[in-house]
């Protein structure tokens, strides 16, 4: 039956074409396999295809090599022989409308957010937390929100932990929470990650999701690729805790969209593993909720990884389209994985699953697909459509010249240090420690900003009731301010609101 709308993948045993509605293309999916049997090319071509839609694209490369979405290819060998194999296949070698980020800005544009989007969740994963210590995280950023204070930067975050050890007064109730020990511990821990490299990550201008989800003139969707061949190694807890922002980002953002005919966006997740692997079980519950409900939002999330039991069976179990490549199986422990694996597609008569799933060579894939009523369709044995792009990676100079030519040429690149917490915590030392005739008037917007100075003033004048009504009031007041201010006060995979 012919798909209305195809998101075509390749060719079946009889060489026609194995196609998946684009209407179904935000169900999900998973492209696994071995390494070296063609998941990256794989990949390529179904960013091309959703790039041909319309259809934005975000995906990490991982090797280097993705980049080559950026030039026209040039088959020959057996690309080309696989190419006239397939001569419904309206095959054009083209290059691709590309942006290149980068998390250090060195290969691509920089890559930002603030901690105060990212949140003390997420946070804590990336530093790697003890209970106690993630309890005085959250303490702190309890603190932030409610004295107006902007968490942008790493320095912003050791200021306040600093101003919380010297005046642990202003934890209220938190106090238990926040021991001088427990601050020390965040501060190693902050400063292990700068020796990493890796606080380029926080700071602004922060990525804009307009950015990424903005078409081509021409139509077709921009593919945005996260240069990850070193910090995949080097930081793999940084990579994977930015693909979690960036998920949990796009669904607090997006508004509901429904059935539409085809995804706003596509999400490919490379070494999918790192996103579950040492999280805490919060988190991953989290996850596995946004992915079920992302889809309504208009955003597809592929998972790249080599066997299916990287992948939780929570989330295993939300995704619609499947693109198995090769497996090995050489202990008894493999082979269990790959009956496992065997048995997750919908038999056909045709074929012996397991085995062939051995038998695949490079550029081949065992495909599930979703049907219009979104049941999932009989298991196909498929030989991927080549990419009309490069294979392999860009030079120095042709990544030179794509981001010479990038609509975001100039946007990231230069750092913004506005005021934030660093900064105010600086000046109210500098006025506690002026004498109390050169300190500034009890009613600066400052102090009613930081939600404690006129409230404590009004209520040791007033020495009564009225004065604690007062002080609880302005309090609230500048509560107020403070969640105005702060985004993501408890992480964006909890669910809190944005304002």
């Amino acid at each position: 039956m012919p798909v209305k709308n195809p998101l075509v993948i390749g060719a079946d045993l009889l060489g026609q074409p194995v196609a998946q509605a684009l209407r179904m293309s935000n169900r999900h999916g998973l492209v696994a396999g071995a390494t070296g049997t063609g998941k990256t090319v794989t990949l390529q071509r179904l960013a091309e295809a959703f790039s041909d839609a319309g259809v934005a694209v975000f995906a990490a490369d991982v090797k280097g090599d993705l980049c080559g979405l950026a030039a026209s290819g040039n088959p020959q060998g057996k690309i080309a022989e696989r190419i006239a194999s397939m001569p419904w296949l309206a095959h054009q070698p083209q290059a691709y409308p590309v942006t290149l980020w980068d998390i250090n800005g060195q290969s691509g544009h920089p890559l930002r957010t603030t901690l105060s989007e990212l949140g003390p969740l997420l946070l804590g994963n990336l530093l790697e937390l003890t209970d106690s210590q993630q309890a005085a995280l959250y303490a702190t950023f309890k603190v932030a929100d409610r004295e107006g204070l902007l968490l942008l930067d790493v320095k912003d975050l050791k200021a306040l932990l600093n101003h919380l050890t010297a005046h642990p007064e202003l934890l209220g109730e938190d106090r238990p929470l926040f021991t001088s020990a427990s601050g020390q511990a965040l501060l190693r821990r902050l400063a292990t990650l700068e020796q990493q490299g890796v606080e380029a990550l926080f700071g602004e201008p922060a990525l804009q999701l307009e950015d990424i989800l903005c078409p081509e003139a021409d139509g077709r969707g921009r593919i945005h690729l996260l240069d990850a061949s070193r910090l995949v190694h080097e930081a793999p807890k940084v990579y994977a805790t930015f693909l979690l922002w960036l998920l949990a980002e796009l669904f607090e953002q997006l508004p509901e969209r429904g059935d539409a005919d085809k995804p706003l966006l596509v999400l490919f997740f490379d070494e999918a593993h790192l996103l579950f692997a040492d999280t805490p079980k919060v988190l991953q519950e989290r996850l596995q909720q946004v992915v079920r409900l992302i889809r309504s939002k208009g955003v597809g999330v592929y998972f790249v990884t080599q066997s299916p039991a990287d992948l939780p069976d929570e989330v295993l179990a939300q995704l619609g389209l499947r693109i198995q490549h090769g497996l090995r199986a050489f202990t008894a422990k493999e082979q269990k994985s790959l009956r496992a694996v065997a048995d997750g597609f919908r038999p056909n008569p045709a074929f012996d699953t397991l085995s062939v799933l051995t038998e695949l060579g490079i550029g081949e894939a065992l495909v599930s697909t979703l049907e219009e009523k979104g049941t999932p369709a009989m298991v196909q044995r498929v030989a991927i459509a080549p990419p009309q792009s490069r294979i392999g990676a860009l030079t120095a100079a042709e990544r030179s010249q794509v981001l010479a030519q990038s609509p975001q040429r100039g946007r990231y690149e230069k750092a913004i240090d506005r005021e934030s917490a660093y900064e105010m915590l600086l000046q109210r030392n500098a006025n506690s420690s002026l004498p109390p005739a050169a300190k500034a008037p009890a009613n600066t917007a400052e102090q009613a900003g930081a939600g404690g100075g006129l409230a404590d003033m009004a209520g040791d004048f007033l020495g009564s009731v009225a004065g604690q009504a007062m002080k609880t009031a302005v309090r609230q007041a500048a509560n107020q301010i403070g969640r105005e201010l702060v985004r993501g006060l408890l992480g964006s995979l909890l669910g809190g609101k944005r304002r």
